[in-house]
């Protein structure tokens, strides 16, 4: 059994399901050759022309470029450069309308040329086989090329995926898009020079197999390449006209009967396929140092008074090159679509700019393509399903999308297709299905987008949370341990006692030199009357006295009286929510509290020993004999002698 190499040498092609067969109109724009359409007064360059991120700018407003010149950098392999056209002025950096189905403004540099076309230095490749893989995917990114078949994804990103795993390198020639006919130009021109770039290719990847692969409509082409060819390894083969041939994936359907998996590229499948305009740039890019400055456009369509292809540069406006080329805009409907009437749009004015992927202007007349009528229901008829060469069912993809249901239109892999417009050419009710595809899909994209972001922001929440959570426990950790060597410190500088326990021992120390006696001290003028007292009585007892002389005592009382009386008013005047009806004594004690706990439970002792004393006195009627004088001695004294732990308690 032959192997798959083998038998793509012997000739086989298979095909692809669905597709269609329009009306081609090519032969009315490659019958001229290439012109070269003039340096316009004003070129708009949008910042980002390819799949992926824009560059960061390297120029302002007001600055002088050279031809070639970058005008951004490109840091990853999704950032491609925009080089200045020409010679000139940066004008303006601000949003311009742009070649986008949505019609939308993006940033753009805005260039006035000086017409002088002043290159800047340039640094080409003499033998591009004695530079590394990654050099020349270098060259080929900072020339900013991007798939220039209308893609537009990075190309030296693109090859990069196919190194080391490559088996079959696939050139597109088939342009199957009607009314362009930007490559097969191209091809009947420059062939050799698009050779040159699938030699470049050719030494990055190290295929098995080389396979050129063009539509049996471009027959000059198809000279032109076998005479480029011949004495190359490459195999040239020629396809039945079909629409959508030139898709990627059904290109490598019909060459090498392979399929690309869902939600996978070629290279999964050991297949890499760049684009012929793509090729062209390469060798310009690497062999004469030149960056994607300029492209080849079609301008075609009855508008025209002769189609023809043309190099123009890259930002020229629309207008500048209708106003060149002869263009008579339809009375009636006058329209500018962007590409071919498969998958083309129409343009929202004419000042749109010549971007990288734009292969064609297009400027029907009213009766070579007809007006859009209404949109009809779907009368359920199948065809697009039929037609549809990624095998999904449009009809059903139209509801959801319709209904903006876009989890079932990503279950049915609207994402798989191409946007060829095969399902929207056959349907008899007219419904513009790829206009639904399209928003579906940038729905979609903007949705991922903002989940995307919201879970980076959620792993971005999640880390601070846990460096905080990390630096607070390091940070205690750091002053554990610092407490934990300053203790160590002390205990070395102390003996072994760190401060805490020295500082309780000296506390300890200072209490065990004040006196341990809890007993109540007496002051010494109310200790010395008591003894005074005591010494008359035993000396009265002795001369016969029958009642002791108490003068003094009565006295020292009521000199007790009117110092307590003073310390009652001064404490009023200090507590103002002192009870005023505490007795003269209870005052007393409580003042003396304040002073002195244990001198004041003496005083109140004392009191209460007098007042008894008294009391007793009144309640005998005054006693006439020694006896009861002397037993009433007993008595006082030892009422006056109390015992102050005793008193203390009473006064409590």
């Amino acid at each position: 059994m032959q192997s798959l190499i083998q038998q793509i040498r012997s000739g086989a092609l298979w095909d692809f399901p669905g597709g269609v067969h329009p009306s081609d109109n090519k032969r009315q724009s490659n019958q001229t050759i290439l012109s070269r359409a003039s340096i316009p007064n004003e070129l708009v360059l949008p910042v980002k022309q390819h799949i992926g991120k824009a560059g960061d700018l390297l120029i302002n407003a007001g600055d002088y470029v050279l031809k070639g010149q970058p005008l951004t950098k490109s840091n990853t392999s999704f950032m491609l450069p925009v080089h200045a056209p020409t010679s000139g002025v940066i004008s303006a950096i601000e949003p311009r309308t742009t070649a986008h189905p949505s019609g939308l403004t993006e940033l753009c540099i805005v260039l006035t040329p000086d017409h002088q076309d002043t290159w800047i230095e340039r640094t080409p490749v003499s033998d591009f086989t004695q530079q590394t893989n990654e050099q020349l995917l270098d060259i080929i990114r900072q020339a900013g090329i991007a798939g220039m078949g209308g893609a537009g994804f990075p190309t030296a990103r693109k090859i990069q995926s196919g190194l080391a795993r490559t088996d079959i390198f696939i050139i597109n020639a088939a342009e199957c898009e009607p009314y362009i006919t930007a490559d097969d130009k191209l091809l009947q021109e420059h062939a050799q020079d698009v050779l040159d770039g699938i030699r470049v290719v050719e030494h990055i990847l190290k295929p098995k197999l080389t396979i050129i692969g063009i539509e049996d409509n471009k027959p000059e082409a198809i000279k032109a390449l076998e005479l480029a060819a011949k004495d190359h390894d490459v195999i040239i083969r020629v396809i039945p006209t079909k629409y959508p041939s030139g898709g990627e994936k059904q290109l490598i359907k019909v060459l090498t009967n392979k399929e690309v998996p869902a939600g996978g590229i070629p290279a999964d499948i050991g297949i890499v396929v760049q684009n012929i305009g793509s090729l062209y740039a390469i060798k310009k890019a690497v062999i004469e140092g030149e960056p994607v400055i300029e492209r080849v456009v079609t301008l075609t369509g009855k508008a025209f008074k002769q189609p023809r292809n043309v190099w123009a540069l890259i930002g020229t406006p629309v207008q500048a090159l209708l106003n060149e080329f002869d263009y008579q805009a339809d009375k009636k409907l006058p329209r500018l679509i962007m590409g071919g009437p498969m998958m083309g749009f129409t343009l929202p004015h004419s000042q749109v700019p010549i971007t990288k992927t734009a292969n064609c202007i297009l400027a029907p007349t009213r009766r070579e393509i007809s007006e859009s009528r209404y949109e009809m229901e779907c009368i359920r008829c199948g065809e697009c399903a039929e037609v549809c060469p990624a095998s999904l069912l449009p009809q059903q993809l139209q509801w959801y999308a319709k209904s903006e249901e876009f989890d079932k239109c990503e279950q049915l892999n609207l994402k798989d297709c191409i946007e060829c417009g095969a399902c929207a050419f056959v349907c008899p009710s007219e419904i513009p299905l790829v206009k639904y595809y399209r928003q579906a899909k940038a729905e979609m994209r903007s949705q991922k987008e903002a989940s995307e972001a919201a879970e980076r922001a959620k792993i971005r929440f999640e880390e601070r949370k846990s460096r905080l959570e990390r630096d607070k426990a390091e940070r205690e950790n750091r002053f554990k341990k610092a407490a934990d060597d300053r203790r160590k410190d002390m205990k070395k500088s102390d003996g072994g006692n760190d401060a805490v326990a020295a500082a309780i021992a000296r506390v300890k120390a200072q209490q065990a030199e004040k006196p341990t006696s809890t007993e109540p001290t007496v002051k010494p003028a109310v200790a010395a009357a008591i003894a005074k007292a005591k010494a008359k009585q035993a000396a009265a007892a002795q001369s016969g006295k029958t009642e002791p002389d108490n003068s003094e005592m009565s006295q020292l009382r009521a000199e007790r009286k009117r110092q307590a009386r003073a310390r009652k008013a001064e404490a009023e005047k200090t507590a103002l929510n002192s009870d005023n009806q505490t007795s003269k004594a209870s005052v007393s004690v409580d003042v003396d509290a304040k002073a002195d706990p244990k001198k004041a439970a003496v005083a109140a002792a004392i009191a209460r020993a007098k007042a008894r004393k008294a009391k007793a006195t009144t309640d005998n009627a005054a006693p006439t004999n020694e006896q009861s004088s002397v037993a009433s001695e007993p008595k006082e004294s030892a009422d006056t002698e109390v015992d102050p732990k005793k008193a203390a308690v009473a006064a409590a």
